[in-house]
């Protein structure tokens, strides 16, 4: 009897739950939810793994006329529910859903609706048990589907495309200032957030046609008024305001890409602008041969080698590791902060300390042991550890770092004890500190000694007013 009531409780649940993501999908375009609720959706890229080994297990038994056991069906049944309703609440924090995040939610529903159906055939023994080798091969499918979708959601829709050769990077002699240059800027800086799959800010960039067009902020460039252009705008905004453009996290622009999106708004934005038609006294044709001539120096090329194998048994949901080309041994690491951080998922990256070029930490808890893993990585160039519990003493172990051009450290809880490790950096030439414990009186020392380093401390800068100097642009 006591067994009997427990099924029934089991039933229940499984009912509500499927009830549950039923009202999910079709109210999710209404779906407001509390702070615990989306939390619990940021749990979905841990748990989705158990609802796929227990499915395959299941499958396999089934396919293999041998009987799938009820504890089993009915734990996947129940984790299958539980994942694609958490990828609701997960999905709920994006305001606009391109295809692909309805894509997953949908063929992730699939396959936790057909897994409820197998399971209360075999758990009532109903006469349709001729369809459950129909059911676990469309199973097979969907969860291919899924995985590749939210494989794409997460890592590019470009993640299983072959890399792009070499030849094919390069920027013809006389390239066309929109295709490939600043179209490569935004692609490179912008198009992750802006794109039909994530449309922030209803603004699409992906092509020149959608950028003119704008999104809910109005026009996001106006030709031969960057000053009036809300990207450059923002562009120019201090990191710590929320309307910064690229936001706090992403890969910055660089001044010379700001400029080149400047000056080619200020020449009319037109994307049958070549270089050859740029004036020898035009600034942007400077800006553009700069970025056209190849690395002197090679400095990655005697990077030891890294294993594919290597990077994949480092990498975590929590832990993105990619190489900075296909071809190169030169890694960056973005690290984000899971709810069962562990101090192992940094310190192990120790061994591949060499081949790190950019480290992002930024809110991961730092200490001593986190110190001594990048303090080991002697060819960093990119730092950012904004918002971490580092301190001046576990600060004063990266001075070793004689390749790093920029440091982020505003947040943090450094003081002027530290003014003495940026002193010691002599290749630094960006350092974001504000709201940190360092004094004015010192930081204005220090910014005498380095002039020619570019410190942010959160005062934000005007828009300057441009001039169009070249006559010789093709008219459209």
């Amino acid at each position: 009897m006591n067994q009997k009531t427990n099924w029934r409780w089991i039933d229940y649940l499984i009912f509500g739950l499927t009830i549950f993501l039923v009202f999910c999908i079709i109210f999710d375009s209404f779906l407001e939810l509390s702070a615990i609720f989306a939390w619990l959706g940021r749990w979905h890229p841990v748990i989705l793994h158990f609802p796929i080994v227990l499915l395959a297990l299941s499958i396999f038994l089934g396919l293999s006329k041998k009987n799938v056991p009820q504890l089993l069906l009915t734990v996947t049944t129940i984790s299958a529910l539980i994942t694609a309703i958490s990828g609701f609440f997960l999905g709920a924090e994006i305001s606009v859903k391109g295809d692909l995040l309805l894509r997953h939610q949908w063929l992730g529903s699939g396959v936790a609706l057909l897994t409820v159906i197998w399971f209360w055939i075999l758990r009532y023994e109903l006469e349709y048990k001729s369809i459950l080798k129909i059911i676990q091969i469309v199973l097979i499918g969907l969860i291919l589907l899924t995985g590749h979708f939210g494989g794409m959601l997460t890592h590019g829709e470009d993640f299983l495309t072959l890399p792009s050769s070499e030849e094919s990077d390069k920027i013809p002699e006389n390239p066309l200032i929109y295709e490939h240059i600043v179209g490569r800027i935004i692609k490179e800086k912008c198009v992750s957030c802006h794109n039909p799959n994530k449309k922030k800010g209803q603004l699409v960039m992906t092509g020149l046609s959608e950028i003119l067009k704008g999104g809910e902020i109005g026009n996001t460039i106006v030709p031969t008024k960057p000053e009036e252009s809300e990207m450059i705008k923002r562009l120019h905004l201090p990191l710590e305001n929320d309307e910064h453009m690229p936001p706090d996290g992403k890969n910055p622009l660089s001044e010379n890409e700001i400029q080149i999106l400047e000056r080619w708004i200020t020449l009319g934005a037109l994307d049958t602008l070549r270089l050859a038609h740029l004036s020898g006294a035009e600034p942007m044709r400077a800006l553009i041969k700069e970025m056209m001539e190849p690395d002197p120096m090679n400095k990655w090329e005697n990077l030891p080698k890294v294993a594919d194998s290597t990077i994949l048994n480092l990498s975590s949901d929590y832990i993105n590791i990619t190489r900075v080309a296909s071809n190169s041994e030169a890694i960056k690491i973005n690290a984000f902060l899971s709810p069962n951080h562990s101090q192992k998922s940094i310190t192990d990256l120790k061994r591949i300390a060499n081949n790190i070029v950019e480290l992002d930490l930024s809110g991961i808890p730092i200490g001593p042991p986190e110190a001594e893993m990048m303090a080991a990585c002697t060819n960093l160039e990119w730092l950012e550890l904004d918002r971490t519990s580092i301190s001046d003493e576990e600060l004063d172990k990266l001075r070793g770092l004689k390749n790093l051009r920029l440091l982020k450290i505003y947040k943090t809880n450094v003081t002027d004890k530290s003014i003495s490790v940026f002193k010691s950096l002599s290749n630094l030439k960006s350092l974001y500190l504000w709201r940190t414990g360092i004094g004015s009186k010192a930081l204005n020392e220090f910014l005498k000694e380095r002039p020619d380093l570019d410190v942010d401390v959160g005062i934000e800068k005007k828009v300057e007013s441009f001039v169009v100097v070249a006559d010789s642009i093709p008219k459209t």
